[in-house]
């Protein structure tokens, strides 16, 4: 089968759709990806097997995408270049990666009638609220997260399939709308092999802290992930903890409010901002860590979906201090694999911290525990076989 993944952004990156397209591939499909470009990059590439097929774009298409379920002019650009890669490649399927280009996949596929599978990466509709420029004027005025809301109903009972990526995610899909449920599949959010088998050690990362107790966060450091109460923490434990270091890798708009707030704290010693990092120098990060967290504010986002970030923590075996963001609450307690602090709560964050600190032994039953899981039951390799039914009993 040929399939054609839309994605409305750069690729690569993008963990997610990278792993589908490979394992698709693996399973004797072909996979074409439509993606975007803002720069000089190769119109048409291969990578790992995928046929990566790129649209020139601008910010001000960028900017329109926001306004997508506003007024129809991203939808109507897009839609042309959609038609074009349907033409080009003559493929059997449409994978629509996320909402925000839905729309107009579904106005380029109105003739052909291509079956849909429509891959919800995040609870988009909730996550728009805790944006920061939908907060204030005149994004709070002119995007709605009703009207998307809406749109992804609407866009959930068209497409053929809908993949989700927790089981309290299909669970809320569900009860939100009943006439789903035999289409609906689950998709995790995993790491594949690959991440904890073939990499290779950056000394330099090592040696860095070797002298220090890493408390660790990778990834998205926008303020609903938490990191203002590991930071909160951090001057409390900074007496308690010999050579506390609290290592963030990760980047956001966001990121000044937090840098300010260290410095207010008087606590740039004991907090090192790396910003974005190659994916290569994770597993560095993660082996120079003692703890690994996960501190995401409970919102309808959170609570039904798991951040990729654990799953790597957990194949290098290290202990997990999240939040009780439901999601990855009930993972964590149900494998043992790390201990559970309140949201936003700074007292139980370095309660939960002390605890791990002064007990090795817990560090390493916690740990050990999260790899068995991720390495034995829940890699990449293995939770992708319901993608591969998904296809293999596909009508087109």
């Amino acid at each position: 089968m040929k399939i054609g993944m839309i994605l409305d952004a750069e690729f690569p990156p993008d963990p997610r759709v990278e792993n589908e397209a490979v394992s698709l591939i693996n399973a004797g499909h072909e996979v074409f990806i439509f993606c975007l470009k803002y720069s000089d990059e190769k119109e048409s590439e291969i990578i790992n097997g995928i046929q990566v097929k790129r649209y020139s774009s601008n910010k001000m298409e960028y900017k329109l995408s926001a306004l997508a379920y506003t007024i129809p002019f991203y939808s109507l650009l897009m839609k042309i270049k959609i038609e074009c890669f349907i033409i080009e490649t003559k493929i059997d399927v449409l994978h629509i990666h996320d909402i925000r280009i839905a729309q107009a996949v579904f106005n380029a596929n109105k003739k052909i009638k291509l079956p849909v599978v429509l891959d919800l990466h995040d609870n988009v509709p909730e996550v728009m609220k805790l944006y920061p420029h939908l907060q204030k004027f005149p994004g709070k005025y002119i995007i709605s997260s009703k009207k998307w809301k809406i749109k992804e109903r609407e866009f959930i009972e068209r497409a053929n399939k809908v993949i989700s990526v927790s089981p309290e995610f299909l669970e809320n899909l569900e009860k939100r709308i009943p006439s789903s449920k035999d289409k609906l599949v689950l998709v995790p959010n995993t790491i594949r092999k690959s991440f904890y088998k073939k990499y290779k050690i950056d000394e330099t990362i090592i040696k860095r802290y070797k002298n220090n107790f890493v408390i660790l966060y990778l990834g998205d450091t926008h303020l609903r992930r938490g990191l203002k109460t590991a930071i909160s923490a951090t001057e409390k434990l900074k007496s308690k903890i010999r050579n506390l270091k609290l290592v963030i890798v990760g980047k956001n708009t966001t990121d000044p409010i937090l840098k300010k707030y260290v410095k207010d704290l008087k606590l740039e010693g004991f907090v090192d901002f790396e910003g974005w990092q190659n994916v290569s120098l994770f597993q560095s990060y993660i082996l120079a860590s003692h703890v690994c967290i996960s501190p995401l504010h409970r919102n309808l986002q959170h609570d039904v979906a798991y951040a990729n970030k654990i799953f790597q923590y957990m194949s290098f075996g290290k202990p997990l201090l999240v939040s009780d963001a439901i999601a990855q609450k009930k993972l964590v307690k149900k494998n043992n694999t790390g201990l559970v602090h309140k949201e936003k709560d700074v007292e139980d964050f370095s309660s939960k911290v002390v605890r791990l600190y002064k007990d090795e032994e817990l560090r390493s039953e916690l740990g050990k525990n999260g790899m068995d899981f991720v390495r034995n039951k829940f890699s990449w390799e293995k939770t992708s076989k319901r993608l591969i039914e998904l296809y293999d009993n596909l009508t087109v």
